[in-house]
């Protein structure tokens, strides 16, 4: 069985966030309880998670709904833009290289930096210095000031003049060959099963339940890969790729499941909860982020 806590991360980025961003605490343990997941380790979970500071709460008479801090929500919206991602993005041939020296005495602010850095796409080229060939200058903006590492980091963007080609930069920064076996292995497994479904729902014979199961569990595992596939440019990548492939197998039966999932999910949160706070241009079978 999945990390609870890990499982609610995935129904609020998925669901909750199109409908308002907030939930019943009932409604919560509802859903996760078709996982396998009691109401116990929902709270404990739900608890952990305030703490850590992903989730904030309310209360509306004896109930209690919980919602996305904005830390929450700017998470999200960055994970779902890099797991809805169908193809690799154009590179404008630029370097980005974060060098750092923290002291010891921080060695927590630098192990949770590199935590963060691994997270966004940057690969360790040497000890103290990360590469990326994405804009993430941003991103970078933002570590700096929350860790307050100003006077311990230099930020370049830079040309790689050689001697090697810019692909040996990435072999020697990010273990493609580990993340190729990976995806093979996601391909392996979820081609089989969306073959499976795809039958099953031809003939009527999977729940709107069971479709939400199948649905958020394929979105659980595939953003996996968001701590371990930095997104590189097609120009990086070797010429046969599984990742792409994997994406265009997630698009395919994500869509395939959307709709009864959403059902099911609808049936749940419109009991407690404020179904007129659903994005209106919120359509789970032509996810804005799947757009080819």
């Amino acid at each position: 069985m999945s990390n609870t806590q890990s499982m609610i991360f995935t129904i609020y980025g998925d669901y909750i966030r199109h409908y308002g961003n907030k939930i019943w605490i009932g409604s919560l343990i509802r859903l996760l309880k078709e996982f396998g997941h009691n109401e116990q380790s929902v709270r404990v979970a739900v608890s952990r998670m305030m703490k850590q500071g992903w989730l904030d709460s309310e209360k509306k008479g004896n109930k209690s709904y919980y919602f996305l801090t904005t830390r929450g929500l700017v998470r999200m919206e960055e994970a779902a833009i890099r797991i809805f991602k169908v193809m690799p993005n154009d590179w404008d041939g630029k370097w980005r290289m974060l060098m750092y020296t923290i002291p010891e005495e921080k060695r927590q602010v630098r192990d949770e930096l590199r935590k963060e850095l691994l997270w966004s796409g940057f690969g360790s080229f040497s000890n103290g210095c990360w590469i990326s060939p994405n804009s993430l200058e941003k991103e970078v903006e933002s570590l700096i000031e929350k860790y307050d590492i100003k006077n311990y980091v230099d930020f370049f963007i830079a040309d790689y003049k050689g001697p090697q080609e810019n692909r040996a930069l990435v072999e020697k920064s990010w273990p493609l060959q580990e993340l190729e076996g990976k995806y093979k292995e996601f391909i392996s497994t979820y081609s089989n099963q969306f073959i499976v479904h795809q039958s099953l729902m031809n003939d009527g014979r999977m729940t709107d339940a069971e479709c939400f199961v199948e649905r958020t569990n394929l979105v659980h595992e595939y953003r996996k890969f968001l701590f371990t596939d930095p997104g590189l440019p097609k120009e990086l990548l070797p010429e046969i790729w599984s990742g792409n492939h994997a994406a265009l197998l997630f698009e395919q039966y994500y869509k395939l499941l959307a709709q009864s999932a959403s059902h099911f999910f609808e049936e749940v949160f419109q009991e407690d909860n404020d179904m007129r706070r659903k994005n209106k241009a919120y359509d789970a079978d032509e996810h804005p982020l799947l757009a080819d």
